[in-house]
């Protein structure tokens, strides 16, 4: 129960976080990412802080969220989406200084927590059957709306024929964090989460992960790109994420890095 209540404080946190960010001063340096960074970024940033001495604030939540956020005119100094377009859509209304850099692909997986009777199947083939026979009563993915990875899940969920049949009994996360703590809590028998985040310690101990196909959907290809006014530090950050070091740390929680 330990695990899962520090689990659940740091996933509910981040949009309470991105909303108290809106009054912030626009002087803090601020990086907005998409929830599936979470650990994996978490950890580049204390290891940027230990090289360099400069910290960063980072908050957490749906990119499409942040994109809204930013056109509105949030207080914010780098922006790393879970989803490029979200970055393009910004640069076209110049709200960003370019266009930006890809910074790695992401996956996403079926992820089922302990006494499901679901099973782990990347094929999705299980879930089907579980449509059928009764098994499946509610499942996780993230609003397809506004989170990147609920596109993708539902793309994936549609070229698997279940679409129609698993949208009544979907529960949908504001966010993949917040999906991911959904498939664990017990209120439903699993969900669609990044690999990202089922690579993290908590949720390996709370259930099973499998991979979905890559070409099930398009390509979680996740930009980063710099806002208007943003000081020398977030710049440094930007740059350190390129390193090998950085890139490390991204592989070490299954992001792909671009060729």
């Amino acid at each position: 129960m330990h695990t899962f209540s520090s689990l659940r404080r740091w996933l509910i946190m981040a949009p309470l976080l991105a909303l108290a960010m809106q009054t912030a001063s626009a002087q803090a340096p601020t990086v907005v990412a998409a929830s599936s960074l979470k650990v994996a970024l978490e950890e580049v940033g204390a290891q940027f802080e230990s090289q360099t001495g400069h910290r960063l604030r980072f908050i957490f939540g749906s990119s499409g969220n942040f994109y809204s956020q930013i056109l509105q005119g949030a207080p914010f100094h780098m922006f790393m989406s879970a989803d490029e377009d979200f970055v393009f859509k910004l640069a076209d209304a110049g709200k960003t200084q370019d266009r930006g850099r890809l910074y790695a692909f992401g996956r996403i997986g079926i992820l089922v927590p302990s006494g499901s009777p679901l099973k782990a199947d990347g094929s999705l083939r299980d879930l089907a059957a579980a449509i059928s026979d009764g098994r499946l009563r509610r499942f996780a993915i993230a609003n397809p709306e506004h989170a990147p990875y609920g596109m993708r899940a539902k793309e994936a969920l549609q070229h698997a024929g279940v679409w129609q049949a698993i949208e009544p009994k979907l529960v949908m996360g504001e966010n993949i964090a917040q999906t991911a703590q959904f498939a664990v809590s017990g209120s439903t028998q699993g969900g669609i989460v990044a690999e990202s985040l089922a690579l993290t310690p908590a949720l390996q101990r709370m259930g099973s992960f499998s991979l979905i196909p890559e070409d099930w959907h398009r390509p979680l290809g996740q930009r980063m790109v710099l806002l208007k006014n943003a000081p020398e530090a977030v710049k440094a950050f930007y740059d350190h994420l390129s390193t090998p070091a950085a890139q490390a740390v991204m592989k070490r929680y299954g992001f792909d890095m671009p060729r």
